[in-house]
């Protein structure tokens, strides 16, 4: 698939994500999140060889493990504590660099990750299974993907 500038690295921020959009090779649409991984910033800027991260970033498909139609990034930017991604309806949150989730009914469970480079100060999505569609969220989604309730029936 064709690979894409995603969006300058510096638009990306400390304590939160940028949401973008991105098809699969079936075609579907899916969202997309960019997130400044804080222990890589914090070690120079050099990734750990067992992740995806490029220059301090990461990027990850635009949903909770726990349930998969609950999105992290709701538009305006998922939650982050203490370096990690938090998912707002179930508490559970998730390592930045990692997608691991270290607390939270999903505990043990990994975000899905795409592949991303950094070059001149850009953000490239150079993963071979999806090619970059644009920022911002899905148009036209109908569907309401909140949860009101921790509770399953």
């Amino acid at each position: 698939m064709q690979t894409g500038r995603i969006t300058a690295l510096s638009d990306v921020p400390d304590d939160s994500t940028f949401l973008f959009r991105v098809a699969d090779e079936a075609g579907e649409e899916l969202e997309a999140i960019l997130v400044a991984d804080a222990a890589t910033d914090a070690d120079g800027g050099e990734s750990s060889p067992d992740t995806d991260t490029d220059e301090g970033i990461a990027c990850w498909l635009n949903y909770c493990q726990h349930l998969t139609h609950i999105k992290l990034d709701k538009g305006s930017g998922a939650p982050m504590r203490d370096g990690e991604l938090v998912c707002a309806n179930h508490g559970a949150y998730f390592e930045a660099d990692s997608g691991r989730c270290t607390f939270g009914p999903c505990e043990g469970a990994y975000l899905t990750d795409l592949e991303v480079a950094v070059s001149d100060g850009d953000v490239y999505l150079t993963d071979e299974a999806y090619e970059f569609v644009g920022t911002g969220p899905l148009e036209g989604d109908d569907l309401d993907r909140t949860s009101t309730s921790n509770v399953e029936f």
